[in-house]
């Protein structure tokens, strides 16, 4: 996801498979799969979307469109970039290895890093790694069974909450040899635990971290075993991350053809204009344009018009994607649904998307868009099976034809939606007084919604007047990046803007999204604050998943809960990346289903970057 949250097999039932991550072979597999077997055999060469052959060299200078942990893509104090303190820069995590390396063309498999195997016991809760000989830290220091144990304990207890949650059902990690880690589970964790651990935990230096505090939040350049270094920083303007040339595992099937570029550069802009003239001049070398306007009419600058710039298409991942405006459930004034689903009606996204975004969105309807996860029509008999003994604690719009927002008549100003908003909102409570909505209780109908960018401000106007109209006293506020993600993290906001791009098997990371005892905790990921008993049960069945049928039944079933409570109201998604560049690059010739990272899978084309003036 745009944030990097991750979640908690119980014992197998009797006749069936152990609910755990599968590995290829019974013993010393040199990859693990959540449901089935590996794509690439033991002796693949390397992963077929990247290029063997590509060259390395030359720079990649852009702003992050996403990020994880505690990073922020608009300034940076701190380098630690796996715990709760300070502000750290996209992509710190290419400085450090992991145990194994996610494939980005199946679906939730990992293959061979710093392990070269891993044996599973029968029961699916003893994971023991065979670390490779030749592994080693960016000093020449090897890399051991006992630095594995260091990094993975003290990220379960002082790890970023997105870290610590999701491996709170790891129980141990001790070092058999110093060439092997036995890390065992609980019992309880999902199939997809395991494989969090496996190939998102980087692994430190126990002896760099002797006398360090690893939660400060330090500019100190950290000591790792990965591809990059951190080079050249400008605190809170940019960052560069240099290639590692006798990088020790450059000649693994999981590192052929990646991570060909020299020097990888972030930059950080406050305000997003800036960032796009910045790129306009080839200050920056790649965009992803978030904006629809930009997009479609400030493509107009010298470099665009004379072929120096260019706009090529690559499709979305196939994975599902949340996006839209989260209420804050912690405030009492949306305690009530038919107050949130009253204040979703006033969007008219017709009329916005043929106005304000020049036809380029459709509109989300799911919050597992984009995937076979999104529930459709009426449910199943396989959806009613998970949902009828929750009957009496469900609405019963549920077990009807999955929830979807009202579809506006591209007006601009819906009366007819507006005027059932408005009955709504009677409904729950609020009366009419004068030009606003009072509760029983005196008290007046806000709604701020929280922004950090301008870009904004077109698309609530509209969306503010239809509120206003029916008695919503609405308004925005736009505040910098880091009173933004301040108050995003302490819960300090009404309704904000949301997404998530979730991993193509999503047993990980829902309940910290979605689930009661994730609800308040800071800087966690259940932005909402949703609490609810059907949610925390349907959640809870992920780990009993035994294939792709059985969990996309789950997700479905999740998903129209999870609708009918209207705790959002769904924003809009684009089909494809946007993606503008200097012509400079080369790229491989299919893009993978699951994944999009230009910075570590691109390359500079000598001749490219010669023939526009960006050689060297």
């Amino acid at each position: 996801m745009l944030t990097g949250a991750a979640a908690g097999a119980i014992a197998p039932m009797i006749g069936l498979p152990p609910f755990h991550a599968i590995a290829a072979e019974s013993t010393n597999s040199h990859g693990l799969s959540v449901f089935g077997d590996l794509k690439y055999p033991r002796d693949f060469k390397h992963f077929d979307y990247l290029n063997p052959a590509a060259p390395k060299g030359g720079s990649f200078v852009f702003a992050a469109p996403n990020w994880y942990y505690n990073q922020n893509a608009y300034t940076f104090n701190t380098l630690n970039g796996f715990t709760f303190r300070g502000d750290a820069p996209p992509r710190i995590e290419l400085c450090f290895d992991t145990l194994m390396a996610a494939a980005s063309d199946e679906p939730s498999s990992v293959y061979g890093l710093v392990a070269e195997s891993v044996a599973v016991s029968e029961d699916g809760n003893t994971y023991v790694f065979r670390l490779r000989d030749d592994a080693k830290f960016n000093d020449g220091s090897a890399l051991t069974a006992d630095d594995v144990v260091f990094s993975f304990q003290t990220l379960k207890e002082k790890g970023h909450p997105d870290i610590s949650q999701s491996i709170r059902d790891m129980v141990s990690v001790t070092a058999t040899n110093p060439r092997e880690v036995t890390v065992v589970f609980s019992g309880k964790q999902n199939r997809k635990v395991p494989l969090i651990v496996a190939s998102t935990l980087p692994i430190f230096s126990k002896a760099y971290y002797a006398g360090r505090d690893f939660e400060a939040s330090t500019m100190d350049p950290p000591l790792g075993s990965g591809p990059y270094r951190v080079g050249k920083i400008s605190p809170g303007r940019s960052i560069e991350y240099e290639r590692i040339a006798d990088y020790w595992g450059r000649d693994l099937p999981v590192a052929v053809g990646a991570y060909n570029f020299d020097r990888i550069r972030v930059e950080f802009y406050q305000d997003d204009e800036v960032q796009f003239q910045a790129f306009a001049k080839g200050e920056l070398l790649f965009r992803e344009e978030v904006s629809s306007k930009t997009w479609a009419t400030g493509y107009d600058f010298p470099a665009a018009r004379d072929g120096r710039v260019q706009k090529p298409s690559f499709a979305a991942e196939r994975r599902p994607d949340m996006y839209g405006w989260f209420f804050n459930l912690r405030r009492a004034k949306f305690a009530d649904p038919r107050t949130r689903q009253a204040i979703g009606m006033a969007l008219d996204f017709p009329w916005t998307n043929k106005n304000l975004f020049f036809g380029l969105y459709v509109r989300a309807t799911s919050f597992f868009a984009m995937s076979d996860f999104a529930a459709s029509g009426l449910p199943g008999p396989d959806e009613l099976a998970l949902l009828e003994p929750f009957r009496d604690q469900l609405p019963a719009e549920v077990f009807g034809t999955a929830v979807m927002p009202p579809e506006a008549d591209g007006s601009g100003r819906d009366r007819k939606l507006l005027r059932q908003a408005a009955t709504l909102l009677a409904d729950a409570g609020w009366q009419r007084k004068g030009n606003d909505l009072v509760n029983a209780s005196g008290e007046t109908l806000t709604l701020e919604f929280l922004i950090q960018s301008q870009a904004f401000e077109r698309v609530l106007s509209p969306l503010i007047a239809n509120l206003k109209a029916i008695g919503v006293n609405a308004s925005m506020r736009m505040v910098d990046a880091a009173q933004y993600q301040s108050r995003k993290n302490s819960f300090d906001f009404d309704i904000m803007a949301h997404r998530i791009m979730f991993d193509a098997t999503p047993i990980d990371g829902i309940e910290q999204i979605f689930g009661s005892a994730s609800a308040d905790l800071p800087s966690g990921s259940n932005l909402a604050g949703l609490k609810n008993p059907v949610v925390d049960a349907l959640v809870a069945k992920a780990a009993n998943v035994r294939d792709r049928a059985e969990l996309e039944t789950l997700m479905r079933s999740l998903d129209r809960v999870l609708r009918s409570l209207h705790i959002w109201f769904p924003a809009w998604l684009s089909t494809a990346h946007r993606v503008a560049i200097w012509d400079m690059f080369g790229w491989p010739a299919t893009k993978p289903d699951y994944g999009f990272s230009p910075e570590t899978t691109w390359w500079q084309d000598d001749a490219k970057a010669a023939a526009i003036g960006k050689a060297g």
